[in-house]
């Protein structure tokens, strides 16, 4: 009975050290007194105990390293560079990532070293903001050449963060700055002269508009002032268009006196102190309609001479 037990505690104790599972996107490498014998993946899997040897477990997940590079542009500006680079073991490689690099992430960041400071010092500022991608192309493209022989993949290289010296930056902000208020004082400017624009096409469509009503207002008055005096002459007999003319003026005198009397708030005027004066006002109105008729029937005349003058001159040329 104790041998049986003994026997079942051996067995026990062997299956114990033999069976071993791995874990989803782990593996384990199996060794064999020291040499490698094979991978074991995820699951349960089976070693002889005391001769083979399951390694710590090594993740086949995607990781991420975070190298930040402090380098120079060709404009001499300072900047830091966050470069981001995502890998994983490749599945079949196992055994070159565990055996061949001691430490990927080291290795990793000397390659994202060399890469950055061989292309930024060729660009300046801007242009590096501008071709960033292209910069983490090039990390992505260099690390899977040198990685790729070591059993790692290079899923993607991220230029996360570009970050310059304190006074660069206040001197970007600065100009920054500056350009945004010329920009809003060029639209400020525009707007304004839109409204000086707006204002004046409306200015002149009033005084259009004003200027059409005083002259109907005129057109109506004098039509007014037709159909009295010929009313006035039909009414009385014997009346000329002179003495019918003084009293329409000598009435419109009148109202104007009413309504500078009537209005509030108004300057001092001086006008005739008797209606005697109205007689040399129409006076002075004849004399002007004389002279202005006048002067017409002399310039027609000029200009029917001048007229002859031509039609005489080319017949002689001809």
């Amino acid at each position: 009975m104790e041998a049986l037990l003994i026997v079942i505690g051996i067995i026990v104790f062997v299956l114990f050290n033999s069976i071993f599972t791995v874990k989803q996107q782990t593996f384990k490498s199996i060794e064999r007194f020291g040499k490698f014998v094979r991978i074991a993946n995820p699951g349960i899997n089976i070693k002889i105990p005391f001769i083979e040897k399951a390694s710590r477990p090594e993740s086949m997940r995607i990781r991420q390293l975070d190298v930040p590079v402090e380098t120079k542009t060709e404009d001499n500006v300072f900047v830091s560079v966050a470069i981001s680079v995502q890998y994983q073991i490749l599945p079949g490689k196992q055994f070159d990532a565990f055996y061949r690099l001691d430490n990927a992430e080291r290795q990793i960041t000397a390659y994202v070293f060399d890469v950055v400071r061989a292309r930024v010092p060729k660009l300046s500022l801007d242009d590096l903001f501008e071709k960033k991608d292209e910069i983490a192309d090039a990390v992505k493209e260099e690390l899977d050449d040198i990685m790729g022989q070591f059993g790692y993949g290079i899923v993607k290289a991220l230029v996360t963060d570009l970050d310059p010296d304190q006074k660069v930056k206040s001197a970007m902000n600065e100009i920054n700055e500056a350009q945004r208020l010329r920009v809003a004082a060029n639209e400020r400017g525009e707007a304004d002269k839109i409204l000086i624009v707006k204002e004046a096409e409306a200015q002149a469509t009033s005084n259009a508009l004003r200027g059409k009503g005083i002259a109907d207002e005129r057109k109506a008055i004098i039509d007014g002032l037709k159909a009295s005096i010929d009313d006035f002459q039909k009414s009385i007999s014997g009346t000329g268009p002179m003495e019918v003319m003084n009293l329409v003026l000598l009435t419109q005198y009148f109202d104007s006196l009413k309504s500078i009397a009537s209005t509030d708030n108004n300057s001092s005027i001086f006008i005739p102190h008797s209606p005697g004066s109205l007689s040399d006002f129409s006076s002075q109105m004849r004399d002007a309609l004389l002279q202005a008729g006048q002067v017409t029937e002399k310039t027609n005349t000029n200009t029917k001479s001048q007229k002859n003058q031509n039609t005489q001159s080319t017949k002689d040329n001809n």
